[in-house]
């Protein structure tokens, strides 16, 4: 029997959440009011909403992991909690995502998430976005192509990767895309870090090895999410997304500069780059 043709009592069962004599009182429970299995457990106070929302995952096959999985990052909101106010926003962007760009035309599978200065949410973003694609059922690609940033906000950090090479070694030509790394928990999604810091970030972008890369990444993969630095404070965001195609700008509340990110959004549009859309990171 697999997770989907399982009752919601089984997977809990199962999965030590939820005792046999509890199962029982809750289905009588159940039978008496004519209510819904989670409803009647919520009555008894056998069960907690996360409970009833991780036996409704299994059941309609959408990962997510517990709290006390601590593999990744809890900044990771949409792998811990899909179902909070920030995973229904961040699946809302994916949707519109999907509508203004990934499904209009099959060769569209590569955007970059940009912003004008630092401290602004990018990573986040891009990292959060990935997971809910993934979750869709997209085979999702996460490139980190911020190879200036600091290790405590690097993908690398936020996912807890082992170590291995990362984009410089193969923009480098010293490694190939075998070193991006798949999630533990979170089936279809693959992280490529950016690797070592290397002297020189924007030329090894600008290299035909990166769009080599993202050529054989599209074959792979359905969805492919770049992480840059700060786009007005290098070009580096620029050639990512010139690479790309598409861009989505990101701006923080209360911090983000309105002329810094309009003039990078103008920056990218004049160089030929479909700006998709904007976000507002107020977390």
């Amino acid at each position: 029997m697999n997770a989907n043709t399982k009752t919601i009592g089984d997977i809990l069962v199962a999965t030590g959440r939820l005792t046999a004599e509890d199962a029982a009182r809750i289905v009588e429970r159940q039978r008496k009011d004519q209510v819904q299995f989670g409803k009647a457990a919520l009555a008894l106070k056998v069960l907690s909403k996360d409970d009833i929302d991780f036996a409704l995952s299994k059941q309609f096959d959408y990962a997510y992991l517990s709290d006390q999985d601590q593999t990744v990052s809890p900044e990771l909101v949409a792998a811990y909690k899909p179902f909070s106010r920030v995973g229904e926003n961040l699946r809302a962007v994916r949707s519109q995502l999907m509508l203004r760009w990934f499904n209009t035309d099959p060769a569209r599978k590569v955007m970059a998430i940009v912003s004008p200065g630092s401290g602004e949410g990018r990573s986040f973003v891009a990292a959060n976005l990935a997971i809910v694609f993934a979750q869709q059922g997209e085979r999702t690609l996460l490139i980190d192509a911020d190879m200036r940033s600091k290790p405590e906000r690097s993908q690398h950090s936020l996912f807890k990767l082992g170590k291995s090479a990362g984009l410089s070694a193969i923009l480098a030509n010293r490694a190939g895309l075998e070193v991006a790394q798949l999630i533990p928990g979170l089936p279809g999604l693959a992280v490529l870090p950016a690797g070592a810091t290397p002297p020189n970030p924007q030329e090894l972008l600008g290299r035909p090895a990166f769009g080599d890369l993202l050529r054989i990444a599209s074959q792979q993969f359905d969805v492919i999410i770049i992480d840059t630095p700060a786009g007005a404070e290098f070009a580096d965001a620029e050639i990512t997304a010139a690479r790309a195609g598409a861009a989505l700008l990101v701006a923080r509340k209360n911090n983000s500069l309105v002329p810094l990110a309009s003039q990078l959004g103008q920056r990218l549009q004049d160089s030929g780059v479909a700006l998709v859309g904007s976000v507002l990171n107020d977390a």
